[in-house]
């Protein structure tokens, strides 16, 4: 596949910002979003796609016909978002390739006005992960703003593949839907997502990261919002009388295992995860997270929320602690399972493109999650970047190229899996 034309294409994707925004009621949740979604709509029909259009919540969908005589082969999806994690500055992103990469550090900035003057550096000491990619071209940013390769680099892959079939017509494939969504950054690409329209018999999300990567194990996914009810009263005579909201808001975080929390874990392990807190004396809030593989274990750690609450509301009198409870996601082994040959497509082709699978469980969620649930069984493939959500997101040009080669196999391969619908 022509390295300039998939490098061109993701530097046009990552000159938009896209940054999503998770107080937003609307979908999407910022209007920046809509002008990358145009310009793949015009892309996709100048590529001649079919079917393509973008709606009112800024949904793009399009088809890459079947080619003659392939019109019964299972309908295979692509999907990617457009949005980029609100966690980290969207843009303008100033890019540049570090060529050959030595296996030091990495200067992503000598220190400018953006940075009040402060030098940004990248090292394998921090990230080891690096040393992986010696000798190779990495795309890094100037440290001011992240990448976009989640999930651009997947909508290069995805957009690369079809450019690539449309150039070599004497390859024949089946019927194969596109999709890119707004907002999934925010936890909400699949609320508004048309399983019917959309039309295919399965689908991979291209929005994993380091070469290889093949999910289909998920977290179950409970996001939880505490609410801490104080009592303000002078300091001066507050004894026996103070309710000091920030206070018991320490005390319930610090009721919850501390062997059982993101940095403590790893792999199958789940954990509870505070990761905001705000208020004063009178009322704290804090927003936390519950995940676990598990379905079992993930409905006893819900359990274990409860009694740590009814405990503080024995404690300081009831409705101190309320806590509203919302399912955000399950996982999806549940639902592929049944159908585990679409996951070995996805092992075939990346074994025909020289890539070794790495299956593993995500540590987070995917759209195909939730679309799993909605009734359209969806794995995740890799699309090459790390460093995700930050201003050290960076991706490493072959693992890329591998990507859109990966893209290319899959739909290969959907071909001769006919017969297990």
């Amino acid at each position: 596949m022509d390295r300039e034309k998939i490098l061109k294409k993701f530097t046009s994707y990552i000159a938009y910002d896209t940054t999503s925004d998770g107080s937003s009621k609307t979908c999407p949740s910022t209007e920046k979003q809509r002008p990358l979604g145009m310009f793949l709509v015009e892309e996709m029909k100048a590529l001649g796609m079919a079917d393509v259009d973008i709606d009112e919540n800024g949904y793009v969908m399009g088809t890459l016909p079947a080619s003659e005589g392939m019109e019964k082969v299972p309908v295979l999806g692509l999907i990617a978002h457009m949005d980029t994690s609100p966690d980290a500055v969207g843009g303008p992103v100033k890019w540049r390739i570090e060529k050959a990469y030595s296996g030091g550090e990495i200067i992503l900035n000598k220190g400018t006005s953006a940075t009040n003057g402060k030098a940004i550096t990248m090292s394998p000491k921090e990230f080891p992960e690096l040393l992986d990619y010696k000798g190779q071209d990495i795309i890094v940013t100037d440290g001011t703003t992240l990448l976009g390769a989640d999930d651009k680099a997947g909508i290069t892959a995805i957009m690369s593949a079809v450019e690539y079939f449309k150039e070599h017509t004497e390859i024949t494939h089946g019927k194969v839907r596109i999709a890119f969504t707004p907002d999934e950054e925010i936890g909400r690409s699949a609320d508004l997502f048309d399983v019917k329209k959309f039309g295919a018999d399965f689908a991979f999300t291209v929005d994993g990261g380091a070469v290889g990567g093949l999910e289909y194990e998920c977290f179950n996914a409970c996001n939880l919002a505490v609410r801490v009810n104080g009592r303000n009263v002078h300091t001066g005579d507050a004894k026996n009388k103070m309710i000091n909201a920030l206070t018991i808001a320490s005390e319930w975080q610090l009721m919850l295992p501390q062997t059982e929390q993101p940095e403590t874990t790893e792999g199958y392990e789940g954990f509870y995860h505070v990761h905001t807190i705000k208020g004063n004396t009178s009322e704290a809030r804090m927003g936390v997270l519950i995940r676990d593989h598990d379905r079992d274990k993930f409905e006893k750690r819900k359990e274990y929320v409860k009694k740590i609450t009814e405990l503080l509301n024995f404690r300081y009198g009831e409705g101190t602690v309320e806590v509203i409870y919302k399912d955000i996601y399950y996982n999806m082994k549940e639902k592929i399972a049944p159908v585990m040959w679409i996951v070995d497509i996805a092992k075939e082709a990346m074994e025909r493109a020289g890539i070794t699978p790495v299956i593993s469980p995500i540590r987070g969620g995917t759209d195909g999650a939730r679309l799993s649930f909605m009734g359209l069984p969806c794995p995740n493939i890799f699309t090459g970047g790390m460093n995700y959500h930050g201003i050290y997101e960076y991706l490493p040009v072959p693992s890329l190229l591998k990507s859109a080669q990966t893209v290319v196999e899959i739909v290969k391969g959907v071909g001769k899996q006919r017969e297990n619908l």
